[in-house]
């Protein structure tokens, strides 16, 4: 059995869609969805039915686009948007960071697979700087983000509160979990863990909208064997402290087949 991922599908344009029904089936195989699918519920519905045919299990978790408040077309904003995606996961028995941690029993031995959404704090940016101060550094350089219009963190007063509140309620999840059974991990994530892998050579500050100082030590702590994450759109593989660290966006792939990326056991594009 193995564990395939992919990320930054962005299925609302057509284009998007051609790619998805590129992707091949592994009945005997996880897939994570690992963020910007889609920027609606309808896409989300689109792919998850596309999919759920193809592996034995789905996992997803949302990245900044999934929670987008889009002019005419949402209605619902920040956590309700978010758990009105999760419940849809959980219509498909697709696992979502909302659900009790499953063990997946690869060639590599039993490892917990922890789905997490995280979000970011703005803490990626120069040392001290408030998320005001963040932002304004940005944009000094022409980089900016459609979330500081697009994505509403309601109930929590900014996305930084929402951040913290994801980070903390996700940390005591897995010390829980690890503490009932101490297996290694496999961190699935959008955003990634650490300023170290938020590096975008063409927009360096976007990196301000890309994670949190809060996980960089989580690999280490939570003993991962592996950790995903997409966002950057530049698919890659790099080892941080000994633990692999797989980007498996979409990207801009010169082929235009989607490409899935093997993560358990090894590496592999396929």
């Amino acid at each position: 059995m193995k564990l395939w991922a992919v990320s930054d599908l962005h299925v609302g344009p057509s284009k998007g869609r051609d790619r998805l029904a590129q992707i091949p089936s592994h009945p005997e195989d996880w897939l994570a969805l690992v963020g910007d699918i889609g920027e609606s519920q309808d896409d989300l519905r689109y792919v998850l039915g596309e999919l759920a045919p193809r592996f034995r299990q789905l996992i997803w978790v949302p990245g900044n686009h999934e929670l987008w408040t889009l002019p005419g077309r949402d209605t619902l904003r920040g956590e309700a948007k978010y758990q009105a995606l999760v419940d849809m996961c959980r219509e498909q028995r697709v696992l979502t960071p909302e659900d009790p941690y499953q063990v997946f029993e690869g060639e590599q031995g039993p490892l917990w697979v922890v789905p997490m959404f995280t979000l970011y704090d703005y803490s990626f940016s120069p040392p001290g700087s408030t998320p005001l101060e963040a932002v304004a550094w940005a944009r000094q350089a022409g980089v900016d983000a459609m979330d500081e219009v697009l994505l509403h963190p309601d109930p929590y007063p900014s996305r930084q509160q929402w951040c913290i509140e994801r980070c903390q309620r996700t940390e005591l999840r897995i010390t829980e979990t690890i503490k009932q059974h101490n297996l290694p991990t496999v961190l699935i994530n959008h955003f990634p863990l650490s300023e170290e892998l938020a590096v975008l050579p063409r927009v360096p500050r976007f990196k301000v909208w890309c994670g949190t100082h809060r996980t960089s030590d989580w690999p280490r702590q939570f003993r991962a064997a592996a950790v995903v994450f997409g966002h950057l759109h530049i698919p890659q593989k790099r080892i941080l402290n000994g633990v692999p660290h797989y980007e498996v966006s979409l990207g801009w792939w010169p082929n235009p087949r989607t490409k899935l990326h093997q993560v358990l056991p090894g590496h592999n594009i396929q």
